[in-house]
């Protein structure tokens, strides 16, 4: 039964985890089991389907402004307050969530069955040397795109190709694999960091909604509360942290979160395999 504590902690979780590169499969597996909850609840599957929906809320704020000019609804501010087009437009982000979307279209039934909590610690500890190695290789060489408006359709289409494997191997990170394929395919860090929230928004969009309209019966009744509840928190601890992320963003390095994942893959075997 999803109680108004159970709310939080889990929109908590969900806000702090959905868009840094550490796994928020990973850590809502951990924190569902620390709680003793049943992950296979369908009523507990739609809440967290719920609070993702406020965790893109967050996100389409943060960016609102580059979605406004991508649309053409909104010349974009430099540094020094001058006004000019978007370079990065709507052939980019479709670059960037056609190849994820299509494979998760034609073998959604083969990925649920990948779902495991073995598959998610292997792909904490994977993810945490790809993502290492990513930041390792791109610092001995010069990036091509320094900002958002400078990266190619051709970096737009890897960067989405590097997003297969999160959707392919659950637990493996989408911003992970989004931000180091940026890296690898020679985007800085920050613009990675900036296509890989962007891409969010449609790629999350899509699977909530889908999953959404398969469960929407859950969401009524007395527990309605308990749903907004966890929404609006997920909403705004993923602002908080989006925010924070992107401010600190040449600080807080790629390899850090691979340490992180290391050991969270460690409290993985501790709790849930051993």
């Amino acid at each position: 039964m999803l109680t108004v504590l159970i709310a939080v902690i889990l929109g908590m979780v969900e806000g702090l985890t959905e868009f840094i590169p550490v796994s928020s499969t990973g850590h809502m597996i951990l924190t569902a089991s620390f709680i003793g909850l049943d992950e296979n609840n369908p009523l507990l599957k739609t809440f967290m389907i719920m609070i993702q929906l406020g965790a893109i809320l967050a996100i389409t704020i943060v960016y609102r402004d580059r979605l406004l000019a991508m649309f053409r609804l909104r010349p974009v501010t430099v540094a020094r307050g001058a006004e000019r087009s978007a370079s990065l437009n709507l052939v980019h982000v479709g670059l960037g969530i056609l190849p994820a979307l299509a494979v998760a279209f034609f073998a959604k039934d083969f990925i649920k069955s990948l779902f495991s909590a073995s598959t998610v610690m292997w792909a904490l500890v994977v993810g945490g040397i790809f993502m290492w190695l990513a930041e390792s290789f791109s610092s001995k060489r010069e990036p091509t795109a320094h900002t958002i408006d400078q990266i190619t359709y051709k970096q737009a289409l890897l960067i989405g190709v590097y997003q297969i494997i999160s959707v392919l191997w659950p637990g493996f990170s989408r911003s992970g694999s989004t931000i180091s394929g940026g890296l690898l395919s020679g985007v800085s860090y920050r613009a990675s960091a900036d296509f890989s929230f962007l891409i969010a928004i449609p790629i999350m969009i899509a699977a909530t909604g889908y999953e959404l309209l398969s469960n929407y019966q859950y969401i009524s009744g007395d527990g309605l509360a308990v749903f907004l509840l966890g929404f609006i928190v997920s909403f705004i601890v993923a602002y908080i942290v989006v925010i924070s992320f992107l401010k600190y963003i040449q600080a807080i390095k790629l390899k850090y979160f691979a340490i992180y994942r290391f050991a969270l893959a460690g409290l993985f075997w501790l709790i849930i395999m051993y």
